[in-house]
């Protein structure tokens, strides 16, 4: 019975466009949670305060759902068809190109929901993406889709590291996968690639110095270094996995009509985005990442380049 619904979940997910599913057995985060507990620590979280908030629900999924047995963690591809040209362009972070993946993630969990539900109506399940104290990485690690690279980007075997992360937390018994081992090797090249030195040490993001946290997170004016640093992305970073060698030997495009870019962004170059106007920003970006970092901000990270 285990391994069926186990099984129905797993194809559910790939019909709904997820590229991996995994299941993994709500266990102690002990080991992570202290490690996190450092990083906060050395203030490496920046002005993300809501990383300290909820220490022991990121610890403890029961404490989300109660008598909480198992976690479903699927992964996304938002590696796009289109790539944006960058002649005479700004550069955006490849999940920002679609639509707000939030809620597209949200949706298709809530499908996979309704599947377990018709098995077991009596269970409680809850789809999480970016909406709660959740370790999704590490679940999505010990749940056999990957392995945790050093630049702190959750790595597959297969296609690369180009994945949006969401899951589901159960109090269901599910059949469970068993974790791969890691397979960065001596490989430095996320390191010695990123331009403001972010990666202090295999496997330890100093936050506050990656161009994703400065230009998306980062509320204050940006200094005349981090504005060299920048290089003209202005919303988010990806150089750390465009150097990746399992991104450039594997990541392939995905299909998904939601991730791609519209044609009225594929044509935008500088002046476009130095002209761009709040209702222009509100049409253009609405229900998208972009929404996040806000028209203001956006300008702020446009400006005196």
């Amino acid at each position: 019975m285990l391994l069926n619904i186990s099984e129905k979940i797993r194809q559910k997910a790939l019909d709904l466009g997820f590229s991996y599913c995994g299941i993994a057995a709500v266990d102690s985060l002990d080991f992570e949670s202290e490690k996190l507990n450092t990083w906060l620590e050395n203030g490496f979280h920046g002005e993300m305060q809501y990383m300290e908030n909820y220490s022991d629900k990121r610890k403890n999924p029961a404490l989300l759902i109660e008598n909480a047995k198992s976690v479903i963690s699927v992964l996304l591809n938002y590696f796009p068809l289109t790539k944006i040209d960058e002649t005479d362009n700004y550069k955006l972070a490849k999940y920002a190109y679609g639509k707000d993946y939030h809620y597209i993630i949200k949706s298709r969990l809530n499908q996979i929901i309704e599947l377990i539900q018709q098995e077991f109506p009596e269970s409680s399940s809850r789809a999480f993406c970016d909406s709660a104290p959740v370790m999704d990485k590490v679940w999505a690690q010990r749940s056999g889709l990957g392995w945790i690279g050093k630049n702190t980007c959750l790595i597959t075997p297969k296609t690369g590291s180009f994945f949006l992360i969401g899951e589901i937390i159960t109090d269901i018994e599910l059949s469970y996968d068993t974790p791969i081992k890691d397979h960065c090797g001596n490989c430095s090249r996320c390191i010695d690639a990123c331009p403001t030195h972010a990666i202090l040490a295999p496997y330890q993001l100093d936050a506050r110095k990656c161009l994703s946290y400065l230009t998306i997170e980062y509320k204050n004016d940006l200094t005349p270094e981090m504005k060299l640093a920048q290089n003209d992305w202005i919303f988010g970073c990806d150089i750390c996995q465009d150097v990746c060698p399992w991104n450039i030997k594997f990541a392939a495009p995905t299909n998904d009509i939601d991730l791609q870019p519209t044609e009225n962004l594929i044509k935008m170059r500088k002046k476009d985005w130095q002209q761009l106007s709040k209702p222009d920003f509100n049409n253009l970006f609405k229900n998208t990442a972009l929404e996040r970092t806000g028209y203001l901000r956006l300008k702020r990270n446009i400006s005196d380049f």
